[in-house]
C-alpha cells in the first residue's frame, strides 16, 4: 500500500459540477507576485543558484536588484495596465525594503503570508517552532496592514506534517504550497478544512527562466498559449490561470518587455475573464454549496 497524505481525494476534473466565476465568468485569471528577502550569509541552495553560490553577494545582490529597481518597474506596468496583484511578502519586508510596502499598500493589492524569508524553509520544523513562525508573520501583517490575511504560501513551497493543520487554527482560508489542480479544492485538516489555491509550477518564472532556461520571448510565448488554451477549456468547466513572478527575475528589463506583450495580450481581452486575486477567488468559493468543490 502506497503513502498518502490524506489531504485530499483522487477528483477527475472532467467530472465535477460546473459552476462559474462572477458575471458569468469562466476564467480567472491571477497573478501572484513573489517579494522575497533574503539574509546576506544565508540561503537555501537550489538549482537557481550555481552550486555552492548560493550565499555569495552576486546571487544575494542578484535578488536585491529586485527590490530596488526590478519592482518598481513592474508595478509601473502592473499600473499601466490595470492589473491588480497579490504579493506573497517575506515579513522581513518591512524591516528592510518599507517603500516596497507601502507601493503595494497604495494600490490595494492583496498581501499573502509568506514566512519571514526566504533564506530558511518553513518544513522541518517542530509544531511549536512552526506555529511561531505563522504567528509572528501574521502579527506583522496585521500590524502594518490592519487586517490578517486570508492566504499563505510557504517559503520554497516547503511543508511540515502539519503546516495545513497549523494555517487552518491559525485562521487562514487559503495555501498555495499545493500545484495539483487547475481549480481551487477543499483539503482536509485536523480542525476543518482549507482551501486549495491553483499555483503553478511550470508558469512560475523562477522555474521556467531560471532553471528550464527559457528566453523572455518563450516565456512569452507560453503564457500565451496556456491562456488561449486554458480559455477555450474553460468553456466546459471554470478555471483558474496564475501567473508567478519574482521582481528580480522578470524585473529585468529585456524580459519585462517580454512579460509586457504577454500581459497585454491578456488583458486586451479582459471582458473575457475574471482578472482577480486569489482572495477574491477564494471568497467566491466559500460561498458556493456544499458538493459543488472537491472536498466540500
Amino acid at each position: 500500500m502506497l503513502s498518502h497524505h490524506g489531504r485530499y481525494d483522487f477528483s477527475p476534473i472532467s467530472q465535477r459540477p460546473d459552476y462559474s466565476w462572477p458575471e458569468g465568468k469562466r476564467l480567472a485569471v491571477y497573478i501572484a507576485l513573489n517579494v522575497e528577502q533574503f539574509a546576506w550569509d544565508k540561503s537555501v541552495e537550489s538549482a537557481i543558484a550555481p552550486s555552492g553560490m548560493h550565499n555569495k553577494q552576486s546571487v544575494y545582490s542578484w535578488r536585491d536588484y529586485g527590490h530596488r529597481v526590478g519592482f518598481w518597474r513592474l508595478m509601473d506596468l502592473f499600473d499601466e495596465l490595470d492589473i491588480p496583484i497579490q504579493a506573497q511578502l517575506n515579513s522581513s519586508i518591512y524591516e528592510h525594503a518599507p517603500q516596497v510596502a507601502e507601493r503595494l499598500r497604495q494600490r490595494g493589492d492583496e498581501f499573502l503570508g509568506h514566512g519571514i524569508t526566504n533564506s530558511e524553509e518553513q518544513g522541518g520544523r517542530s509544531e511549536d517552532e512552526e506555529r511561531g513562525l505563522i504567528k509572528e508573520v501574521t502579527d506583522a501583517i496585521v500590524e502594518h496592514e490592519g487586517e490578517q490575511p486570508t492566504g499563505w504560501m510557504s517559503p520554497w513551497l516547503s511543508q511540515s506534517e502539519t503546516t495545513l493543520d497549523l494555517l487552518s487554527e491559525a485562521g487562514y482560508h487559503y495555501n498555495m504550497d499545493w500545484c495539483c489542480d487547475d481549480q481551487p479544492i477543499w483539503m482536509k485538516t485536523r480542525n476543518g478544512r482549507i482551501l486549495g489555491m491553483p499555483y503553478p509550477v511550470e508558469l512560475n518564472d523562477n522555474r521556467a527562466i531560471v532553471l528550464h532556461k527559457m528566453t523572455p520571448s518563450q516565456y512569452a510565448d507560453c503564457i500565451i498559449d496556456n491562456f488561449d488554451e486554458m480559455l477555450e477549456q474553460s468553456v466546459h468547466q471554470p478555471l483558474v490561470f496564475p501567473i508567478s513572478l519574482h521582481t528580480f527575475v522578470v524585473g529585468q528589463p529585456f524580459r519585462i518587455r517580454q512579460l509586457r506583450r504577454a500581459l497585454k495580450y491578456i488583458t486586451d481581452q479582459r471582458d473575457k475573464i475574471w482578472l482577480t486575486r486569489p482572495g477574491d477567488i477564494c471568497r467566491h468559493i466559500e460561498s458556493l454549496e456544499p458538493g459543488i468543490v472537491p472536498g466540500s
